[in-house]
């Protein structure tokens, strides 16, 4: 183990936990392309993915505790170490279980790459929440999904909150970007998915939309299912250029759900 006990805040190694800004850290055309994963079971199924280990930041305690197994999986990077109180001074935020891994990012796949196989769809339209991403990767790797789509203006699902909310699905379950500029989305997106053979279904409440229970739709051999923006939902462009408008029906006057609820509930139906 290459134990470093933390006596200077301002050492560069430290920097991907205390310095390198929300711009690098998403987007490692700006930066060095590291991410940070949270907690032991996060670092564990990331390295199970196959991610690089750069450095590791946590508590004293657990060096021989509940860190121990993912010290000895990262080989010989540097474990820094101090107590809870120093290293929430450090990275301006509370640690969950004391524990934080720097890690390579890797080159994303593309869509074809990662659609070609694939029968069930998620495709997320200008998902902002770092909390509803987790918690969307987390239902889609649950519930049936085989690959997850983002357009360019979601948040990156390596930000730390959305890595943690989803509990390390986020190395699970395939996924990739649809696209560089926000140009790119719905078209030609939705070009290169009706080129792979899917159909789309956008989940929206309009007059026209089909109940997530129709046969129809469990009839497709490969469907995207897709999910909007918080708040506004989709944009009117995504969903004239879908195949279907798809409702989760409802009860009790209420008219809609949190975009990362309504994502499980169309998953497990539209899954079957």
């Amino acid at each position: 183990m290459n134990i470093i006990e933390i006596t200077d805040f301002h050492a560069p190694e430290l920097d991907a936990y205390a310095r390198l800004t929300e711009r690098e850290l998403r987007h490692p055309q700006h930066g060095t392309g590291i991410f940070i994963a949270e907690s032991p079971t996060v670092i564990e199924r990331a390295l199970d993915a196959g991610y690089r280990p750069v450095s590791l930041l946590m508590e004293r305690k657990h060096v021989e505790g509940q860190a121990k197994h993912v010290i000895q999986r990262c080989g010989e990077v540097p474990v820094f170490t101090s107590d809870l109180s120093v290293l929430t001074q450090l990275t301006g935020f509370a640690l969950t279980r004391g524990v934080l891994c720097a890690m390579e990012r890797r080159p994303l796949p593309t869509v074809e790459e990662i659609c070609k196989q694939a029968r069930r769809i998620a495709v997320l339209e200008n998902v902002v929440n770092p909390t509803n991403i987790g918690a969307i990767f987390r239902s889609a790797a649950a519930l049936g999904m085989d690959a997850v789509l983002l357009t360019p203006a979601c948040c990156d699902p390596l930000y730390r909150r959305s890595v943690r909310v989803s509990m390390g699905t986020v190395f699970q379950i395939p996924w990739t970007y649809l696209g560089d500029s926000v140009s790119d989305w719905p078209e030609p997106g939705m070009s290169i998915l009706q080129r792979l053979g899917f159909a789309t279904a956008a989940m929206a409440l309009r007059d026209d939309s089909v109940s997530v229970t129709d046969p129809h739709l469990a009839s497709e051999p490969k469907l995207a299912i897709v999910l909007g923006t918080e708040g506004e939902g989709l944009a009117d462009g995504t969903i004239a250029s879908c195949d279907y408008t798809v409702r989760i029906p409802m009860s009790h006057g209420v008219d809609s759900l949190n975009v990362a609820a309504a994502s499980a509930v169309a998953f497990w139906q539209l899954a079957q």
